[in-house]
């Protein structure tokens, strides 16, 4: 199966590394990863947002590797990357950043609230119970994992999942593949510089958190993309803050924009809140919601925002 399909499939990268792909990239559909040394070990990059959508990534996951899941990375703590965490086996580790964990605890099950549709499951709540704060190296059967917390960017606990024997990057929500990239948690200077950390380590393969995996020159042209996205957003941030626009006129301004194509351009609203806070000189660390900015984005949207979790 491919992206056009509709339906999610596997993606074989290498050899026992696989990308686990959900289209439509939407909110709460998200990828994820495994990675499966020559022992039959497997280590999970992120689960899912629904108990049917995680059992199905288990499912696959039971294809190409025995014995439970050794551990699970989540590449930050939003609920579509971790809610999945408290369907898999008790001795499954679960690995984060730092400031993952804290999040996932702050946040609880919030996101239930504000994007209703999905039938979730029996959610239970399970955040990393194994945390770091810069790096970590994962030592599998020949070769290694390495975690790398990107600084603060979509978030604040942004890790990517490098391997580099095999050139494979799991870049989490630092790369959208189709969709426009989320900043409201994070930094739109921040983000910028998460490009450069991704660019420096030149992959053959990215694994977005969202959208079709990209290989070869793909992958320059994504994280070209996405740069210039991030210096639009910042762009229009700087001369509509100038000019006493709100975060939602500044987007009804401009919504006819290069960008306008990407999926999810509600998030463009969400973007510059993010800006604007910046350009106030915030804190970088100031918390935005998405439940506060939620009303402007739905009505940048023009009505409710269809998820398909």
């Amino acid at each position: 199966m491919t992206w056009d399909d509709g339906n999610p499939y596997v993606d074989r990268l290498t050899e026992g590394v696989h990308a686990y792909i959900q289209p439509d990239g939407g909110w709460m559909v998200n990828n994820c990863g495994v990675i499966v040394d020559g022992a039959g070990t497997a280590i999970l990059v992120d689960t899912t947002s629904t108990e049917r959508r995680n059992r199905a990534v288990l499912a696959e996951v039971a294809k190409v590797s025995t014995g439970a899941p050794r551990a699970v990375v989540n590449t930050h703590h939003h609920p579509d990357h971790t809610y999945g965490n408290g369907f898999l086996p008790a001795e499954t580790l679960v690995i984060g950043h730092e400031k993952c964990r804290d999040e996932v605890l702050a946040a609880g099950l919030e996101a239930t609230k504000v994007i209703t549709a999905p039938d979730y499951g029996n959610l239970k709540l399970r955040p990393p119970e194994m945390t770091f704060n810069d790096r970590m190296t994962l030592h599998l059967d020949g070769f290694g994992v390495e975690l790398r917390h990107a600084g603060r960017a979509h978030t604040s606990n942004d890790v990517l999942v490098w391997l580099p024997e095999q050139s494979v990057l799991f870049a989490g929500d630092l790369a959208f593949a189709g969709g426009q990239p989320f900043l409201l948690e994070g930094s739109v200077a921040g983000f910028k510089k998460a490009i450069a950390q991704m660019r420096d380590l030149a992959p053959a393969v990215l694994v977005p958190g969202h959208g079709p995996v990209v290989r070869d020159e793909q992958v320059t042209r994504l994280l070209d993309d996405l740069d210039g996205y991030v210096s639009y957003v910042a762009e229009v941030a700087a001369a509509s803050h100038a000019a006493g626009l709100s975060p939602l006129e500044a987007a009804v301004k401009h919504r006819d924009n290069p960008y306008r194509t990407w999926a999810e351009t509600e998030r463009f609203v969400g973007n510059l809140h993010r800006a604007y806070s910046e350009l106030s000189g915030n804190p970088i660390d100031t918390r935005l919601t998405v439940p506060s900015v939620w009303p402007d984005m739905v009505a940048f949207h023009g009505g409710p925002i269809a998820c398909h979790a």
